[in-house]
């Protein structure tokens, strides 16, 4: 069996079977079979258009229900900012709401945990299509009192057409990779007796909101950068 390597693009190709104890039993049927497996891998870059975060808001009382009511209107003031910071397609929806006692336990390990407030916490998540008022709804949000901001992330509202691109150069490579090793062997190569696809796996980018607010000195600094999507097909190909 040989077996060859290549960092991207084409990734693993060999021939026949692959170990030794299966190609002992097997010989008869790779001899009358004649064909060579190749696996192919692409990755395809895009800019995103969509921009999706989490933003919250945390409070802390004595009691739980000063606490729900201190978050309940320092929410509606975070929701109003970020709403007149978005556009009219944006999406805004709750996606988490809890009201948690907060405990002091004893250092010595002795006794019961004593409850010393509450933290009441509510989340909602923005999904906006317009990448250029990401950072002014950051901002906006903050500056009304929501204070955490996590899952910044950008990609795309349809990713089918780039899957498509990036599944159709894999299966190119895995081709070539076959052909070349047929060539290598000195044989012709006759067709595809079957191709499998390793599946697409879309790489969003991911950004830190907070961190980047917390560093910056007015606004809000937001790069969206290149979506990644990497696409690996096998084919099998037969030779005379």
């Amino acid at each position: 069996m040989k077996r060859i390597t290549r960092l991207f693009g084409t990734a693993l190709a060999f021939v026949a079977l692959a170990t030794p104890y299966a190609m002992a039993q097997s010989a008869d049927a790779v001899r009358a079979n004649k064909t060579i497996r190749a696996t192919g891998e692409a990755t395809v870059t895009a800019t995103p258009d969509q921009a999706e975060m989490n933003i919250g808001v945390v409070t802390q009382a004595p009691t739980a229900e000063q606490a729900s009511a201190d978050n309940a209107k320092k929410t509606e003031a975070v929701l109003a900012a970020v709403k007149r910071a978005l556009e009219p397609t944006a999406e805004v929806k709750t996606v988490g709401y809890t009201v948690t006692p907060n405990y002091v336990y004893p250092r010595d390990g002795q006794g019961e945990a004593r409850i010393t407030g509450y933290t009441a916490s509510n989340m909602v998540h923005v999904t906006t299509g317009d990448l250029v008022r990401v950072g002014a709804v950051i901002d906006a949000a903050t500056g009304a009192g929501a204070n955490n901001i996590q899952g910044l992330q950008f990609s795309l509202k349809d990713d089918s057409a780039i899957r498509a691109e990036a599944l159709g150069q894999a299966a190119q490579k895995a081709r070539q990779q076959a052909e070349s090793i047929g060539r290598a062997l000195g044989v012709t190569m006759t067709g595809v007796v079957y191709a499998e696809e390793g599946g697409p796996t879309v790489r969003p980018v991911f950004y830190d909101a907070m961190e980047a607010r917390t560093a910056a000195a007015s606004k809000t600094p937001v790069e969206p950068g290149t979506v990644e999507v990497r696409a690996t097909v096998t084919v099998l190909m037969s030779f005379n």
